[in-house]
């Protein structure tokens, strides 16, 4: 590999970072590239933590032989189990904890190598390996996403040689930094749709983020409480009331997007969410299809909690279907990107009357006037009630208690 080559993969790296190519695109490119100008390397790998609720990380892969192989794998904790055992005999484990930045292994020249992955690779014909790490100072990191690592491996008889050392030397820092642009730019993805909720994510990233810029939108709108919570907080031990809430929560949250919803709000133990289409009746099927799969979550739920000791309880419902504004709401620095309006007040107390009807949902006459005719059929009246806050009385509905 020549200085022209060099110089050649350090631009198109540059190019390709701010051109927001993904990982796999800039390690797959880095490599391909780097064998066409004569630098004979056979795996790559190269790993950076995330901030993400599930993975702790990513590790991106490529291999010259042909064997298929996920090119992207998302790794859990790597605190417990087999994952903590391979990571501390790794070499990657060894840099972060010693303070080096480099490790060179010349495989092929020793009978046992001192790391276990090593001596995978050289019982396949592997003859020189390299791993790095390109470390990200203070301000630099975000959470446990701290650094790069990278490994690099031939089966070239001589090693890489000096030139092929220099050269990865030289590259990898460059490689790293685009990664490390890729991987922020999926972050915040994550991020603001874990803390935002899908499509309001989706209007922030692409740069709804003016304060008062709201849009006017007919939408169900879904408000969802857990019966008898403050009784069971001022009773249930302490270590008891998160994992209440994570599990009715997911409950609901799981019910509300497999059925096309947008979660906007989690409010203690409450959950605010709508449901849009051009059509409103299908916006409605989509709400009582969510409702259907909420009901069906909670039996499962109770009983396994039930059997495992712990306390129980059910979600209650209000869904009702208006015109809202939808768009950011706040203070200059600190905005919220949810509804507002008169009908999401509206929806939060129709489902507060669950409980003086006793029904676990109850629906705005506005709601079951919009809903599908098939859909309709199995609405029944619980009465005409005049609700706090709201200027008229209105026929209120619930799920006819014989088809649920």
């Amino acid at each position: 590999m020549n200085e022209n080559d060099v110089q050649g993969i350090a631009a198109w790296l540059v190019e390709r970072g701010l051109a927001g190519a993904s990982e796999t695109e800039l390690l797959h490119g880095f490599c391909d590239r780097s064998c066409q100008a004569g630098l004979a390397l056979s795996r790559a790998v190269a790993l950076i933590d995330t901030l993400h609720p599930i993975y702790e990380g990513r590790a991106f892969r490529w291999r010259n032989d042909g064997v298929e192989e996920s090119a992207v794998q998302e790794y859990g904790s790597s605190n417990e189990g087999e994952a903590a055992a391979s990571w501390l005999s790794s070499p990657f484990y060894y840099l972060l904890t010693s303070g080096t930045d480099e490790l060179r292994r010349r495989i092929a020249q020793v009978d046992s190598p001192d790391f276990p992955h090593l001596d995978t690779l050289k019982r396949g014909g592997h003859t020189d390996y390299v791993a790095m790490i390109h470390r990200f100072a203070g301000e630099g990191a975000m959470g446990e996403m701290d650094c790069v690592y990278s490994s690099w491996t031939t089966t070239h008889p001589d090693g890489f040689g000096d030139a092929g050392i220099a050269a990865l030397r030289r590259l990898v820092p460059s490689l790293a930094l685009a990664i490390k642009c890729a991987s922020l730019a999926r972050i915040a993805g994550t991020l603001v749709e874990v803390y935002l909720g899908r499509d309001a994510g989706r209007r922030v990233l692409s740069g709804r983020i003016s304060r008062g810029v709201a849009e006017k939108i007919r939408a169900v709108l879904w408000s969802s409480d857990l019966r008898g919570y403050t009784a069971i907080s001022d009773t249930a031990p302490p270590s008891e009331i998160i994992p209440l809430l994570n599990d009715y929560a997911d409950a609901v949250i799981s019910a509300v997007h497999e059925a096309g919803g947008e979660v906007l709000k989690l409010i203690g133990d409450g959950v605010l969410a709508i449901f849009r289409a051009e059509d409103p009746a299908e916006a409605c099927r989509c709400a009582l299809r969510a409702e259907a799969a909420l009901r069906d979550r909670q039996r499962a739920l109770n009983a396994r909690r039930t059997a495992e000791g712990r306390p129980v309880t059910s979600v209650y419902l209000g869904l009702h279907i208006g015109d809202v504004f939808y768009g950011n709401i706040g203070s200059a620095d600190r905005l919220d990107f949810t509804v507002v309006g008169p009908a999401v007040n509206e929806t939060a107390r129709i489902a507060a009357m669950c409980s003086s009807v006793g029904r676990g949902v109850v629906l705005s006459s506005a709601f079951a006037a919009a809903a599908p005719e098939q859909e309709r059929a199995n609405l029944v009246s619980v009465g005409r009630y005049a609700l706090r806050g709201v200027g008229r009385a209105q026929e209120l509905f619930t799920i006819d208690p014989a088809v649920v």
